[in-house]
């Protein structure tokens, strides 16, 4: 015991450089610990260079963290260095806020993965497909071309729309047909429409139903399941073979109709339709 009691220089006992030794050494095992697992959870998540840049920081940081809170046993005495430090680093933290924000955020962002390079996403408003996920920011290529980078911090505070992340997707048509018009027999029609196209899919079942006896038509609303890859073409082409399909059959699409009657108490015409009608005789 003597031995640990035994001063090396100044106030500095043998006991005091066992205990920082022997903290540096915790210290370095718990940071190969921790870079370890985050290189198991990041290594399929985020490009080699960046994940290998943050292991290094997460795991210096640490080592770091343990020597400075064991110097105070080597007679160092910190409370200059803390307030230099303390100046300095609330400088730093004010200019790298954002920074900091967005590589937290971009963390979770990976871990969680509501989104996946080559997801059809809105984010923010901004729609597209996304071409990379980096640690401080995300990058989507619009469907006009357009590359924009969003912050992860955005990124993970927004509400994501992920069009893809469901295997199938559903749209919707409202198709108006004039009331001389058979409603069954259009309804048949379209369904006939949607069972030979080859990506409608029969499960979840296609609707097609009267939904509106509007001023002009009779609506029937047409909800299609299709996969997501291909949800759009499908959603294209359906719509013009639904159309066709029915004025082969003498269905149409009616314009908008509005009847209008004046009330004449002598000569004068009365209009219906936007056409010239005799006047009706009172008396």
């Amino acid at each position: 015991m003597e031995v640990l009691n035994y001063i090396v220089y100044g106030d500095v006992t043998v006991a005091d450089i066992l205990v920082f030794t022997a903290v540096v050494v915790l210290a370095v095992i718990f940071a190969r610990i921790v870079r370890l697992n985050l290189k198991k959870t990041l290594s399929d998540k985020m490009p080699r260079n960046e994940l290998d840049i943050l292991l290094k920081v997460v795991y210096y940081g640490i080592i770091t963290t343990a020597v400075i809170a064991v110097l105070p046993h080597l007679g160092v005495n910190l409370s200059g260095l803390l307030v230099a430090g303390g100046i300095v680093g609330l400088v730093i933290g004010f200019a790298s806020q954002s920074v900091v924000s967005n590589l937290v955020s971009g963390l979770f962002v990976m871990i969680e993965r509501p989104i996946k390079i080559g997801d059809q996403v809105n984010i923010d408003g901004v729609s597209g497909f996304v071409e990379d996920i980096h640690v401080i920011s995300t990058v989507v290529r619009t469907y006009d071309g357009v590359y924009v980078r969003i912050p992860n911090e955005k990124v993970f505070t927004s509400n994501i729309t992920n069009y893809v992340a469901n295997v199938a997707r559903r749209f919707e048509y409202v198709v108006g047909i004039r009331y001389a018009d058979d409603a069954e027999k259009a309804i048949e029609i379209i369904r006939r429409v949607i069972d030979e196209h080859p990506f409608a899919l029969r499960n979840p079942p296609p609707q097609v139903f009267v939904n509106e006896l509007a001023e002009s038509s009779v609506n029937i609303v047409v909800r299609v399941w299709a996969p997501s890859a291909v949800w759009f073409d499908v959603k294209t082409e359906l719509l013009w073979r639904i159309k066709t399909a029915l004025e082969a059959e003498g269905i149409e699409i009616p314009f908008p109709q509005r009847v209008i009657w004046f009330a004449n108490a002598g000569g004068g015409v009365d209009v219906e339709s936007g056409k010239d009608v005799p006047a009706r005789e009172d008396g």
